[in-house]
């Protein structure tokens, strides 16, 4: 098989992880051990994550956050107060993709799991007693954000 339809049957895209920090804690969500529905091209299945997915065709990153927050936690939040901060580069075996990581801070509601199949519990976690495993690109997010980095390859 030729590079050409190599590239074709690994999976790329872009996705957006979004920091929520609320009274200096971050909310994670435990995924699913089950791969079926952890549902991740990353492989995540039993980590710890930040709220996010696939940017949609057409969608502005803060779009997709919201969307992506909505659609897992049940909670709107401001699209104004999202910023982009970190950009990272996630690579496994049969997928590659770009992910767009933002912060929202000042967050307010009761985070709910929406989404039972893939996420199994929301919790909230003192930046310095984040859980393990956590999900790759979550990791690559967090570091970026406490080490003031913007991408880091």
């Amino acid at each position: 098989m030729n590079e050409h339809n190599m590239s074709q049957i690994k999976k790329r895209g872009v996705g957006i992880g979004v920091i929520i920090l609320k009274d200096s804690k971050v909310l994670m969500g435990k995924r699913h051990s089950d791969a079926r529905k952890a549902d991740s091209e990353l492989h995540g299945e039993g980590t710890w994550t930040m709220p996010g997915g696939k940017l949609l065709f057409g969608e502005s990153f803060e779009q997709a956050a919201y969307r992506e927050v909505l659609e897992e936690t049940g909670v709107k939040i401001s699209q104004e107060k999202l910023k982009v901060i970190s950009v990272t580069n996630d690579i496994v075996k049969d997928a590659h993709h770009v992910t767009i990581g933002l912060l929202y801070e000042g967050f307010e509601g009761e985070p709910k799991v929406m989404e039972t199949d893939e996420i199994i519990v929301w919790q909230w976690f003192p930046l310095d007693k984040i859980p393990k495993p956590i999900f790759m690109p979550s990791e690559k997010l967090l570091n970026n954000y406490l080490y003031k980095k913007f991408y880091k390859f």
